[in-house]
């Protein structure tokens, strides 16, 4: 199970998507992950779910790398879709003990799951296809204006990027100990729910003392490399926006005003 959680992975590759400059790539996902949420006709998200499989096309991302991001989020999916089938008041399609199913349950359901979906997709695509490198120096240029309001851009971005390079470490080290705790008669898989909660016990002690050692070596590391925080840093190849970069923000623009209007139609 652990081997399907793919936040934070890079998928090597020279596609337009991994071209295009992360900065343009983090402004338009944010821009589309809002209108995902504004939009809400039925035609929308046919067009947006269009979108997100040409950009999986086009990024040379395996398809069932993209399945495999939704995989551990499946039961969150159904229970969201249940929860609305049953909660929404309208035309009664069919009963279910005492509870009624409705025709708008049954879209809003649709509606939201989809909508989730897409989230994740989405989200999952942009570290696919941006290296952690690319990924940090992007964040600390667009959260740079702040620095002016005292934000620390640079040590915030680094954060955040280490914190996303390390979840597939974790998870590979997670399954390491998980294999481990197995081989000597452990249980994951059987028996309640408080009983499965006492065998990850084992899992947790391990799992942090490796996370600490990793994070004094990271700390080491970059202590003798002379890392002083982000004052005074260069930079061997600064970001500058391409053709690619201005094609994609038009076409962006495009879909957009063709989102709006299909939403008003």
């Amino acid at each position: 199970m652990l081997n399907n959680i793919m936040i934070g992975q890079y998928f090597p590759g020279d596609s337009f998507l991994h071209r295009l400059d992360a900065r343009v790539k983090i402004l338009l996902l944010l821009i589309l992950l809002m209108e995902v949420f504004v939009f809400t006709r039925a035609p929308v998200y046919g067009i947006m779910i269009l979108v997100t499989l040409a950009l999986i096309l086009f990024s040379g991302v395996p398809l069932r790398m993209v399945l495999r991001s939704l995989k551990p989020l499946w039961w969150i999916i159904i229970f969201t879709f249940v929860l609305h089938l049953f909660s929404h008041p309208g035309k009664e399609l069919c009963r279910v003990w005492q509870f009624a199913i409705t025709q708008e349950g049954v879209e809003q359901g649709v509606l939201i799951s989809v909508r989730l979906m897409l989230l994740i997709v989405l989200s999952t695509l942009l570290t696919f296809t941006t290296s952690p490198l690319k990924l940090t120096d992007a964040l600390e240029s667009l959260l740079s204006p702040f620095k002016k309001v005292g934000l620390p851009a640079h040590e915030l971005a680094m954060m955040m990027t280490i914190a996303l390079r390390f979840i597939p470490t974790l998870i590979s080290e997670t399954d390491k100990i998980m294999k481990a705790q197995q081989s000597r008669g452990a249980d994951f898989v059987t028996g309640s729910v408080l009983s499965r909660l006492k065998n990850m016990v084992p899992i947790l002690v391990p799992l942090f003392l490796s996370a600490f050692r990793r994070a004094d070596d990271l700390a080491m590391a970059m202590e003798a490399r002379c890392y002083r925080g982000g004052a005074g840093r260069t930079r061997m190849k600064e970001m500058k926006l391409a053709g690619l970069d201005y094609t994609a923000m038009v076409v962006f623009a495009l879909l957009s005003v063709g989102l709006g209007v299909s939403f008003y139609l």
